[in-house]
């Protein structure tokens, strides 16, 4: 069966405003590109389609059919979701043996250096619900103790201070025990000490502080990410609403979320509600064809150590296994692991890491579709 080379295209917007360049011109400066989607994941898109042309031009004939699939939708905020339009109306145009998906498992930097290549065997659950108050508001000039406004703000303020419990499964746990030979001291140590069969509460509690990563690694994450409220600057407000986006476990019901945040949230003036529904993400089994390609290349490349994990963001590969398809994210180009700017200002990658991410990916799949090994 074929090989399908998946990235998406569209992006999460940007204003201008909030950068120190024009998010929408590809700038390079100071050994970076800068743009958005440099980073997520037009570098991937270029990559994949570099690599179709140049092996074209080399006359290379794989052993198999090799699909190039680069959607819209990934991002939100669209009618359609492409890979999951795809598989609706057009499975057989997609239809392979497994994915490599640009839009997970990035080759990581540590401390300056390039430390490991990471391969998304695993990815968190999206969902959003919203918090929404309501009363009768009123004339500003007579303020009542019962503001939407407050009592919502006040709401957050619970939901902010509280922590999901932490949570392991097998993909994290062989995640954090690799990590810890590439670490030294406390960090080490701690990573180890949650990587056991019984994970040490306090090592997770550093870690939990050490890095949003970390953290967001060993359990489900709900944040709040957009406020609504009022209708006039002299009105007492009549409704106050906030977004908040959850990236729950593999395996979590959607609605012990719910009935979480409802406890935290500890007002039955607030309503918590669904806004888009979780799809579930099972995780990947790890095929040898894949993984000993992976491991060829990189030692061949970077000689650095290849670690399956979780990825913390939601990719289109959950719809391509919730179809039996496969998802193996492999991108190219390493990011530093304290300078992610996927979704933020100023959003790059480095100048170099793009050109050797792009020999990667030519030479991962000339690795998986030629008949030498």
């Amino acid at each position: 069966k074929p090989i399908l080379l998946l990235a998406h295209i569209d992006v999460v917007e940007a204003r201008r405003e909030d950068w120190s360049v024009d998010p929408f011109t590809l700038l390079e400066r100071d050994g970076f590109f800068y743009g958005r989607g440099t980073l997520d994941v037009k570098d991937g898109a270029a990559i994949l389609v570099a690599t179709l042309a140049r092996l074209k031009q080399e006359g290379y004939r794989p052993n198999r059919d090799l699909i190039l699939a680069l959607t819209t939708g990934e991002e939100g905020g669209s009618d359609y979701n492409g890979v999951e339009w795809l598989l609706a109306n057009h499975r057989d145009l997609i239809d392979a043996a497994y994915v490599i998906n640009m839009d997970a498992g990035d080759p990581v930097i540590l401390n300056g250096k390039r430390a490991f290549r990471s391969v998304q065997a695993a990815e968190k659950v999206y969902v959003t619900f919203k918090l929404e108050v309501h009363n009768p508001g009123g004339h500003s000039s007579l303020p009542t103790k019962d503001n939407a406004i407050y009592r919502l703000a006040a709401a957050l303020g619970r939901l902010s201070a509280y922590a999901f419990p932490a949570q392991l499964n097998e993909i994290t746990r062989a995640s954090f025990a690799k990590w810890s030979q590439l670490q030294q001291g406390t960090l080490a140590a701690d990573m180890a000490a949650v990587a056991q069969p019984t994970p040490d509460t306090a090592a997770i509690r550093r870690l939990s502080d050490a890095s949003p990563l970390y953290n967001a690694q060993l359990r489900t994450t709900c944040v709040a990410t957009e406020l609504a409220g009022g209708h006039a600057e002299n009105a007492l407000p009549q409704s106050a609403s906030a977004t908040i986006n959850c990236r729950m476990l593999p395996g979590t019901p959607q609605d012990d979320v719910q009935r979480t945040l409802t406890r935290v949230v500890a007002d039955t003036a607030v309503a918590v509600s669904v806004v888009q529904v979780a799809v579930p993400s099972p995780l990947a089994a790890l095929q040898p064809e894949v993984m000993n390609a992976i491991d060829r290349v990189t030692k061949r490349l970077w000689n650095i150590p290849v670690i399956p994990v979780m990825e913390t963001g939601a990719t289109d590969g959950l719809y391509l296994r919730n179809a039996g398809i496969p998802v193996y994210g492999v991108s190219g180009v390493f990011v530093d692991i304290n300078d992610i700017r996927a979704h933020g200002r100023d959003e790059r990658i480095g100048v170099q890491d793009y050109y050797d991410g792009a020999e990667y990916i030519y030479q991962l799949v000339k690795a998986v579709s030629s008949t030498q090994r």
